[in-house]
């Protein structure tokens, strides 16, 4: 009875360890959509963007407080139904620029959210083909892996690929 179950477990851990021989991976995303041209070209491109935001939010923010200071030193000259006026008005001033200010961000993250899934609607094929070629059965994304062999890591192979496939969008 011993040998027999001796000799079966032998041959299930023979197939189970034939069968297992899965080749893992593990990529960092994070770092090809920073470090692609095509990643490169989108970030800077938000930049861009985002610094003429803040250009145009400072102009207003200096042009707001001036508005207050001169209100201020104005308290005491003009009536009170007159202050209160212009204090409303300064008030929906400062209401307009705040919901400007926020619909205009919500637009840049809105279209670094879009154009992010366009470079990643590209790069999916690439790193399936990839798989496909070099037998890998899993690929792991780098920050769920605490540590691992460098050879595992396909984040610098797939990067070539995407700068070949894709340097720019179209906006």
């Amino acid at each position: 009875m011993k040998k027999i179950f001796f000799f079966v477990f032998f041959f299930i851990n023979v197939i189970i360890s034939t069968n297992v021989k899965a080749k893992i991976a593990y990529i960092d995303i994070n770092y090809i959509l920073k470090t692609s041209e095509v990643g490169k070209f989108l970030n800077a491109h938000i930049e861009k963007k985002k610094n003429k935001y803040t250009e145009k939010y400072k102009e207003i923010e200096k042009d707001l407080v001036e508005k207050e200071k001169t209100l201020i030193a104005q308290q005491n000259i003009l009536n009170k139904e007159e202050f209160e006026n212009k204090v409303q008005i300064l008030t929906n001033e400062v209401q307009i620029y705040r919901e400007d200010k926020k619909s205009n961000l919500d637009n840049l993250n809105k279209f670094k959210v879009e154009n992010t899934k366009k470079i990643l609607k590209v790069l999916n094929p690439i790193i399936t083909n990839f798989v496909n070629e070099n037998s890998i059965s899993i690929v792991i994304p780098k920050k769920n892996i605490i540590v691992g062999k460098k050879n595992l890591d396909i984040t610098d192979q797939i990067l070539i690929l995407l700068n070949k496939k894709i340097n720019k969008l179209n906006f």
